[in-house]
């Protein structure tokens, strides 16, 4: 057994768990998986592959991958197609539909919307029913921390959203592991080290993480903190 494999059934336990209490997925699911080439999206797969390999039941998968290039972004399509081969996934390469006079660099906000709705087309278009992306309990946590000192809700990422009558659900299969456990995999596995992008550095997102980091040791505590907190306002 690899480490990449020991590391990956310690994580595929905290998966599974998820799967089942907030019923992520069932037998007879098409789900696309947003691939962004970063570890977070990449571990997920990885992870899918393997619950799907392990559980009673089964369900499609297909890897998408919204292509940001065109938006002066890195072009990752020559690195994530033998990638995604090997793994012996479907997948889709898809541009960012941007209008012709769409100011650029993008910032964060307009980055993510069209990121979004280019993987909510697809997946309407590919037959999937879901989507999982790839958010974590430490994206949970600031998410609670926005919206909260910014928008004075305590609301936070939800493991489960359904959007546009049923369409579309949205599932977090990586919600309850912390991102230094998808780091560890990440780095077992081999996966690029990716810059953070640039936008993203001036963003609300990133002063709350450098917040957070402010506290040393015990932000790890104040996450799980938060994000339960946020659980229990929200009753899941």
């Amino acid at each position: 057994m690899t480490d990449a494999d020991r590391t990956a059934h310690f994580l595929l336990r905290e998966v599974t768990r998820a799967v089942g209490e907030f019923k992520l997925l069932e037998d007879g699911d098409r789900l696309a998986v947003a691939v962004s080439g970063g570890k977070d999206s990449r571990t997920m797969l990885d992870l899918l592959l393997r619950h799907r390999a392990k559980v009673p039941y089964d369900y499609d998968l297909l890897a998408v991958h919204a292509d940001p290039s065109q938006a002066g972004l890195p072009d990752l399509r020559l690195e994530l197609e033998p990638w995604f081969q090997s793994r012996a996934v479907d997948y889709r390469f898809v541009p960012l539909d941007l209008p012709p006079d769409e100011p650029l660099p993008l910032d964060c906000f307009r980055c993510s919307w069209l990121r979004r709705k280019t993987l909510f087309t697809t997946s309407v278009e590919n037959g999937c029913g879901k989507i999982a992306f790839g958010h974590h309990a430490d994206d949970a946590a600031v998410t609670t921390l926005m919206n909260l000192m910014f928008n004075g809700r305590l609301e936070t990422m939800e493991p489960k959203v359904v959007f546009f009558d049923g369409a579309i659900t949205v599932v977090r299969p990586l919600i309850t592991l912390p991102e230094k456990e998808l780091a560890r995999y990440a780095r077992v596995a081999g996966f690029p080290d990716r810059p953070p992008c640039p936008q993203g550095q001036a963003s609300k997102r990133a002063d709350i993480e450098a917040f957070l980091r402010g506290f040393g040791r015990q932000q790890e505590q104040i996450r799980t903190n938060v994000w339960r907190a946020a659980r229990e306002a929200m009753g899941f």
